[in-house]
């Protein structure tokens, strides 16, 4: 063999493995048994609230690729309702980017709901510790308006950037509607959908490993959002409680068996 075409397979050789490797020295890895390592439990007994759980339908267990899921809605004597849901991961799956790519912003606005124009578009709040980005947004459909609220939690700590990669997208009034497959393309087409990407690079935090997401809503009232908020925000922490992750893994796990 010509010494070239050894030299330039060797090189070629050498840098898709290199690629193959750099995540592994990139990225940190996270020690589910080292202090800070924080996970939070989705409790059922909220004081003041009665839970009812809503199933998940197959198609949508199918896309999400979660290890558990946790659905339903919780209701006051007053009549108000908080629907409240968790999806978590604690093994790494080959769909692994799933569990963060099928936000509201994408899923809502695919089945009919718009995005409100307003502020605040996301919080940051303090729960058990954890200091969270939540994205905050108003849909719409019809007459119906519902503040949401959502964030994620990725190796024992909060993700350290926006949820807001389809917000873009999703704003656009021709968007809203038309099904999740039709939204691809434009969904690629946001400057902000690989901004996402790049900050996961930058912060070394990746996708993979224990994760979770989290979302609760709320109708609106009326039209200020104010008692909503406000609502959301209180219930938030009494609804997730910090728990050892070992614990909670262990427990699934044998669950598989």
């Amino acid at each position: 063999m010509p010494r070239k075409l050894v030299i330039l397979v060797t090189v070629f050789s050498l840098l898709v493995f290199g690629l193959w490797a750099f995540p592994f020295f990139w990225y940190r890895p996270p020690d589910v048994d080292a202090k800070g390592f924080s996970w939070l439990a989705e409790q059922t007994n909220v004081a003041g609230w009665k839970f009812s759980s809503t199933p998940v339908g197959k198609a949508a267990e199918a896309v999400l690729v979660a290890d558990r899921l946790f659905n339903g809605e919780f209701s006051r004597p007053d009549g108000a309702t908080i629907q409240a849901y968790g999806a978590k991961r604690y093994i790494e799956k080959e769909n692994e980017i799933g569990l963060f790519s099928h936000t509201p912003d994408r899923c809502w606005t695919a089945i009919g709901w718009s995005i409100e124009p307003g502020s605040p578009d996301h919080i940051e709040t303090e729960l058990h510790g954890l200091r969270m980005i939540l994205e905050r947004r108003i849909f719409v459909a019809r007459d119906k308006r519902q503040l949401v609220y959502f964030g994620a939690v990725v190796g024992g700590k909060p993700l350290p950037y926006r949820l807001d990669q389809y917000r873009s997208a999703a704003s656009q009034p021709s968007y809203v509607g038309k099904g999740d497959t039709s939204g691809t393309w434009r969904r690629l087409a946001q400057t902000r959908l690989w901004g996402w990407a790049w900050e996961s690079f930058v912060n070394r935090t990746p996708l993979a490993g224990p994760q979770q997401f989290i979302r609760i809503s709320t109708p609106i009232n009326g039209v200020d959002p104010a008692a909503a908020d406000q609502m959301l925000k209180e219930f938030l922490p009494q609804w997730l409680k910090p728990t050892p992750y070992r614990t909670e893994f262990d427990s699934w796990r044998s669950q598989m068996r």
